[in-house]
């Protein structure tokens, strides 16, 4: 059994360690043989090293790394002039930091292929260092976390603007030596504006959101049956399952991300660490979630009506640069909310938001309720009881307890609005590690609520000020519960006293 590649991201280490690989050299053998200069952008811990590692050794002409892949007898392998570039581990804290790490990458690439450079200035050095490789044959540019340093100072907009102009000034030496280069591929988090770090750089093919490559990293439902078939058995016999059952389960934890509204993939990164330990739990997000990730949800007051309730449009990726962009924006693009599905409106296309994944659901909505909504300790560990009140089926006290919840909460933070508690008591429930959906479309309208837990399904419908009956009335008119037939349900009406700013009263019906 092949082994798992855990935080291994150089391809020749995973090729010779007997380390699994899923092939996507057909991706980078169309993207070589048909263009010139490509943009990628991906979450955290999607692929994107890998990636870049992988097309370093392609060009470096290791063509036997390649045996049984695909592009391995169809690529003339030959060795080029390689400037690979890293901005992961660039220190930022000052302008000057963010300049001297540029210059240092710069001399370190020289270094490894011989050269000297006399320039001290990070950009003039990057000119000298291009043209003098090239003399060696055309150069190949490979950039990893092309933004990082933007990324680390988000909630400082002055400080973002003044590293996105140093950048800016590095990246445009490309497009300056365009005679003496064969190959561009630059990767990161967010996609950039016309106006951005690669307003002087437009001649990137910016393939993010292209429906060709949308399954080039992460793993498809048919890679993840074939590469990892061995741990799949192992892991169902383990736990005690079926392998169906252990799919289906995996599939709900880590599947769901797409990134062209109709094709979906996992996380390679949980997935991996699933079939290590052999165990659901929160893989990706608490493997390192960024702490401006907490800070920017705080500084803005994010609920997830917010994020979800309209659809985007792909020019809404590049028409702000990042740190002013709508949030529901910036955490498409960092992973946290992705494409669900496409609404048209005539040729005009938009995409339907949402989390991807229980995993993500789970983790992004702690952060919230930890960062909006000023809860102790002491009630925010109630909210773990939650599920095990769902997990025996006892309704009437799951109801107090998100009551009790609530009522922690500062009086100061409630809105007089329905869809902020819509999303409150959303976000209480999928915090507790719930399958919960809000907005559930049915033929007849909107469901506020939907729980899915075993063979259970609980329909709420959350009103303003107006009454428990009302709710009930509605889900029974408008018949949400008809597309779960065959399943036990549960349908509660709730209605919300603005003043008293909790649950008024509720009703529980067993349909």
């Amino acid at each position: 059994m092949k082994k798992l590649p855990i935080g291994i991201q150089d391809y020749k280490e995973i090729k010779e360690g007997n380390y699994i690989y899923v092939d996507k050299t057909n991706y980078m053998y169309d993207l070589i043989g048909s263009g010139k200069y490509y943009f990628l952008s991906r979450p955290r811990r999607f692929g994107k090293s890998l990636t870049i590692s992988t097309l370093y050794y392609i060009f470096k002409g290791e063509k036997e790394l390649f045996k049984n892949t695909y592009i391995y007898d169809k690529w003339e392998f030959k060795e080029y002039p390689i400037i690979r570039i890293s901005l992961l581990d660039v220190i930022s804290e000052t302008e000057e930091d963010l300049k001297e790490g540029l210059l240092r990458i710069i001399k370190k690439e020289a270094m490894k292929n011989e050269i000297k450079i006399e320039s001290n200035h990070y950009k003039y050095a990057f000119d000298e260092l291009i043209y003098k490789l090239s003399k060696k044959g055309k150069v190949v540019i490979l950039v990893d976390e092309y933004e990082k340093p933007i990324l680390d100072n988000i909630n400082n907009k002055e400080k973002a603007e003044r590293y996105r102009e140093v950048l800016r000034d590095f990246y445009v030496t490309i497009k300056s030596n365009d005679e003496y280069i064969k190959f561009v591929f630059m990767t990161g988090i967010t996609k950039f504006t016309k106006t951005g770090v690669f307003s002087a750089l437009n001649n990137l093919n910016d393939i993010s959101l292209n429906r060709k490559y949308s399954q080039m990293l992460g793993y498809t439902q048919e890679e993840l049956e074939c590469y990892f078939k061995e741990h799949i058995e192992e892991t169902a016999k383990e736990m005690g399952i079926s392998k169906e059952e252990l799919l289906k389960e995996i599939k709900t934890y880590y599947n769901g991300f797409s990134f062209d509204g109709e094709h979906f993939v996992y996380n390679p990164f949980s997935v991996l660490r699933f079939f290590d330990e052999r165990k659901f739990q929160n893989y990706w997000f608490e493997s390192g979630s960024p702490s401006f990730i907490y800070e920017y949800v705080k500084r803005r007051e994010i609920d997830y009506e917010d994020l979800v309730k309209y659809p985007i449009d792909a020019l809404d990726f590049t028409t702000r640069e990042i740190e002013d962009a709508n949030a529901n924006i910036f955490f498409a693009q960092a992973g946290y909310l992705t494409f669900k599905g496409i609404k048209k409106y005539g040729i005009t296309e938009k995409y339907i938001l949402d989390y991807p994944n229980i995993e993500v659901k789970n983790s992004f909505s702690k952060l919230v309720l930890e960062a909006n909504y000023g809860l102790n300790k002491e009630t925010y560990e109630k909210i773990y009881e939650i599920y095990e009140l769902v997990e025996k089926n006892e309704i009437k006290e799951i109801i107090e307890e998100i009551k009790r919840i609530i009522s922690a909460i500062p009086y100061n933070l409630h809105q007089k609005r329905e869809s902020y508690y819509h999303s409150l008591i959303y976000t209480i429930l999928a915090s507790a590690g719930l399958n919960v959906t809000a907005e559930e479309l049915t033929n007849l309208g909107r469901i506020d609520l939907v729980l899915e837990h075993n063979d259970k399904i609980y329909i709420f419908e959350i009103k303003l000020d107006k009454s428990a009956e009302e709710a009930i009335k509605q889900i029974k008119e408008k018949k949400y519960y008809e597309k779960y037939n065959g399943k036990e349900i549960y349908i509660i009406g709730i209605n919300i006293n603005s003043e008293k700013r909790n649950i008024d009263e509720y009703i529980i019906e067993k349909i």
